[in-house]
């Protein structure tokens, strides 16, 4: 019977040396949520139609670069202004069969309709369509979760809210710059390498550029209209004294390398120490860039930046010689935004557009007080109960008291173990802890009552109270533990830390109120020595 008890101290000591040592220090080891911490919450909305213009932009560039592979020449690949079909004109007819296979093998599952005399036609399918817009959705919330990890933002929350199942919630703890915050995890960041197109008569191609001014001024120099496969992009250019100047570049509409085919993007620093941002593209276009900057020598190439709408110009340098897989990003960068657009880059392109739809920013100091207010109602309940156990149920009531301690402590060793942020709502769930763990022991405590009133000895009273408890015990938990899933399954982040704490403090509860509690009783009863009276 000694050794039974000792396993069952050593078993108490080893569960609360090891909460102690997952809280301490709790400045390291309990994370604070949004509203404890302060930071800002953001609710953004996906334009799934925004995807398709994504998708058939990339599919313009794959499908006119393996034309180009293949020496299949053509006129224009032009996507429709629904975004849902490229139109391809301009293909020797007498090669039909070679284009209808590039088609085939890049855009297979489209409909593909040979419109004659070397034109064709590639359409969406409605089950395109609609997987292009869910997957949109579920790649931006893994872009975002990438960019929102580079930020080293703990505890953020990143996950998809409304029935629609286009929005994305965001929280992100502790944010001492909102600003940057969103303007890393809204921006598309698509790079992409055009070549330019050159109106007829100029032969210094290194030096020139279109001129400042609106669309029209580049249109006149092509006659009022462009060439086929090419269109305008802006470049906001800084000016000596303040303020921009903006060129509109023509530019090839099938780009020569895309978003997808970047591997890697970091900082450098540049030869006079300015920021820059170098890049490293995957194997098979690095193989595409050295074609085309083979083919481009002493000419301009125009790196395209921006998101699905909002494409612009950052810099066209003069292709001096062949590059192959690697280059440098120049630009007005400081140290940060050199930094973030490596982030970005690294992430991946955002598939889609996001609007933000609802903001919201929690001030430190509004934390500090939640803080303040959560751990002083957290104090008087657990004061107020400790007092009305003791007063009431007299020594037997230390031993609940003590039990209720030790729930605090696993509680809190738990949140620190999982790594689960502590918020507003989460100190209420750990309150309700308390009071359920406490009606635990006032069960128990009301049974050993009825059976000392019974007649029933002191040790059998103590047995009987709590074998003929735990079921109703078991019960209660049970069905608050069911409401405590679906508050975490269909909640919102605060509504999800409230069940998370509510569950795990059940599941402790039951470990003291009914385990450690009878250890206790145990310890106060002797092994063998006959009691005649319990304080209770």
């Amino acid at each position: 019977m000694q050794q039974n008890m000792l396993w069952k101290i050593g078993l108490i000591v080893a569960v609360v040396a090891a909460a102690v040592f997952y809280i301490y220090p709790p400045k390291d080891r309990i994370a604070l949520g949004l509203d404890l911490r302060g930071g800002s919450h953001i609710v953004m909305q996906v334009v799934t139609q925004s995807a398709l213009k994504y998708e058939i932009d990339l599919d313009q560039s794959r499908v006119g670069q393996a034309l180009k592979d293949k020496g299949l020449v053509y006129g224009a690949i032009t996507p429709t202004a629904d975004s849902q079909a490229l139109e391809i004109s301009g293909t020797d007819p007498a090669k039909r069969g070679d284009v209808r296979k590039v088609l085939n093998d890049y855009m297979g599952q489209w409909k593909i309709d040979d419109l004659g005399s070397g034109s064709w036609k590639v359409s969406m399918t409605p089950q395109i369509r609609q997987a292009i817009e869910t997957n949109a959705v579920d790649t931006t919330l893994t872009t975002l979760r990438t960019r929102i990890d580079g930020l080293g933002v703990r505890e953020a929350v990143i996950q998809k809210q409304g029935m629609a199942g286009d929005r994305i919630l965001i929280q992100l703890p502790g944010v001492e710059d909102p600003e940057r915050a969103k303007d890393v995890i809204q921006k598309p960041a698509i790079l992409e390498w055009k070549t330019v197109t050159y109106p007829a008569g100029v032969s210094d191609y290194a030096s020139w550029a279109p001129p400042a001014g609106d669309q029209s001024a580049t249109l006149a120099l092509f006659g009022g209209s462009l060439p086929p496969n090419t269109e305008l992009f802006p470049e906001n250019t800084p000016v000596q004294g303040g303020g921009t100047v903006t060129r509109w570049w023509p530019l090839a509409r099938v780009s020569t390398v895309v978003g997808p085919d970047l591997k890697k993007a970091r900082r450098v620093q540049g030869q006079f120490g300015d920021a820059q941002v170098s890049f490293q593209l995957s194997p098979d276009a690095g193989k595409r860039f050295e074609v085309a900057t083979t083919e481009n020598v002493g000419k301009r190439m125009a790196i395209v930046l921006g998101g699905v709408e909002d494409k612009v110009v950052i810099s066209a340098p003069m292709i001096k010689s062949k590059i192959r897989d690697s280059g440098v990003i120049e630009g007005s960068f400081d140290i940060q935004s050199a930094e973030d657009m490596a982030l970005k880059l690294n992430s991946g392109a955002v598939p889609a557009d996001v609007n933000i739809i609802e903001e919201r920013t929690v001030g430190p100091s509004l934390g500090r007080d939640s803080i303040k207010s959560g751990l002083l109602a957290g104090a008087i309940g657990f004061f107020s109960v400790m007092i009305f156990m003791v007063v009431y149920y007299r020594l037997s009531g230390v031993n609940a008291v003590v039990a209720l301690g030790l729930n605090v402590i696993l509680v809190l060793g738990a949140m620190g173990y999982f790594g689960a942020s502590l918020t507003l709502p989460g100190i209420a769930g750990l309150i309700l802890t308390v009071g359920m763990a406490v009606d635990s022991n006032v069960l128990i405590f009301e049974r050993i009552r009825e059976e000392l009133h019974l007649g029933k000895t002191v040790r059998s009273a103590v047995d009987q109270g709590f074998a003929r408890a735990f079921a109703t015990i078991v019960d209660t938990h049970v069905t608050t533990l069911v409401s405590a899933f679906f508050l975490f399954s269909y909640g919102t982040g605060a509504v999800k830390g409230f069940a998370v704490t509510l569950t795990v403090g059940l599941l402790i509860s039951m470990f003291t109120a009914v385990f450690v509690s009878r250890v206790l009783f145990d310890l106060v009863l002797g092994q063998g020595r006959k009691v005649e009276s319990l304080s209770i």
